[in-house]
């Protein structure tokens, strides 16, 4: 794969991603927009997630069926219009069923990621999945950043306005530029949803890798999804804005997921696993911190997001590097089942997250971290020796699972 073609991918990954995390930082505008209370306001971004995780199951599996780049052109294109609804909402029931529509289809990264998997060679695969979460890291960056900047300068509309012509023009350069494909499965779409199930049964290193994603995101999205509130309430005192820059401080990611990528090549993925996780655990403790308010707060959130970014995504590339390892005849079914598992916990955790924050205020929300991160680490320290010696593909050897006779049918 051309690099070229790689950087296409990397941007066309962050124009989709950033739809999923924009309306976090501008949650407070839109409540008081449309005069709503804030935990209301907040059905908005667990809708956009909830709605993300039904496409995972529901559209991402269809990678392995259809042509990719019309398939990708039509998904970037009903995200488009979905924005455009929700910049003119009149109401928030509209405005969370517009978010929901916009989850479903903005599942661009997800069909991406197979494509460019099965394009790459076996021993550059995890560089090439460092290379696309780099590119989702600074969609999701500059989407909360400009997002909250553009929510007070022009109003909470305009965010979703200009995000809408950001992903048409993705669909039109993707319609000119990405090369045909031949789908990899010819079964039905009924098997092809089955055979995610399937595989999730099946494939115990699918499994493992699901169960690490989805309680580090949880954690990921209960505090992102909370600082918003921590920021703009009375301990601070601060506008939609500082959520967008204290994103932006964690743009270090981008530089770390390429890292990382490389680090699973030639380490195997558990290893990075293990100081993930183990970074999650900190970014707990440093972001406890924050509860101090003035300028040793801020420094603590600080820190402790860019802590928590770099974990978190680390273990992406990790798990993604070993599930697409497992069946390559499969990897759309394969990032199907890891993926919905993942925004599962993702969506529970925003769910989660407010109502601790309203009950046990911010350094509740820290402890839901730490133990999500624990129950994750406690699980990775008792993986059979047998997964982690069979996980690294050695030299001129297919990775593991890549000459096995399919297990998970379509």
């Amino acid at each position: 794969m051309s690099r070229r073609l790689l950087l296409l991918l990397a941007v066309t990954c962050g124009v989709a991603v950033g739809n999923i995390y924009f309306p976090q930082a501008i949650g407070p505008l839109i409540a008081a927009g449309l005069h709503v209370p804030p935990d209301e306001a907040s059905y908005v971004v667990t809708a956009t997630q909830v709605g993300y995780t039904l496409g995972l199951f529901l559209v991402v599996p269809l990678g392995d069926r259809l042509p990719h780049r019309r398939f990708l052109v039509t998904l970037l294109t009903l995200t488009g219009l979905g924005l455009l609804a929700a910049g003119c909402a009149p109401g928030l029931p509209f405005l969370v069923a517009a978010s929901l529509a916009v989850g479903v289809s903005t599942v661009a990264a997800q069909v991406i990621a197979p494509l460019a998997a099965g394009l790459a060679a076996d021993d550059g695969r995890g560089a090439v999945m460092g290379t696309l979460l780099s590119g989702s890291i600074g969609g999701m960056l500059l989407a909360r950043t400009f997002s909250g900047t553009l929510g007070e300068w022009l109003g909470w509309r305009a965010p979703y306005l200009v995000a809408s012509a950001l992903v048409l023009s993705a669909a039109w350069v993707l319609a000119r530029a990405l090369p045909v494909t031949t789908p990899s499965s010819h079964g039905s779409y009924p098997a092809l949803l089955t055979a995610s199930l399937r595989l999730l049964r099946t494939e115990p290193e699918l499994r493992r890798s699901c169960f690490y994603q989805a309680t580090v995101f949880a954690g990921f999205s209960a505090v992102w999804t909370c600082v918003a509130l921590l920021l703009t309430g009375p301990r601070y005192g601060l506008g939609a804005s500082a959520v967008g820059m204290l994103a932006l401080v964690g743009g270090v990611t981008m530089l770390c997921t390429p890292l990382a990528g490389r680090l699973v090549d030639r380490e195997g993925p558990d290893r990075v696993n293990l100081v993930s996780l183990i970074g999650v655990l900190l970014s707990a403790a440093i972001l406890a911190a924050g509860t101090a308010g003035g300028v040793a707060g801020l420094a603590a959130l600080t820190l402790g997001t860019v802590l928590l970014d770099v974990a978190m995504q680390s273990g992406m590339v990790a798990n993604q590097s070993r599930v697409f390892a497992v069946r390559p005849d499969a990897r759309s079914r394969l990032n199907t089942a890891y993926m919905t598992c993942a925004y599962l916990g993702g969506s529970a955790g925003s769910w989660l997250g407010v109502r601790i924050h309203d009950r046990a205020g911010w350094g509740g929300v820290c402890v839901l971290v730490a133990l999500l991160a624990t129950l994750a680490l406690a699980r990775h320290l008792v993986v059979p020796p047998r997964s982690r010696l069979t996980e690294r593909p050695s030299p001129g050897r297919p990775p593991a699972g890549g000459g096995r006779p399919p297990a998970g049918g379509g």
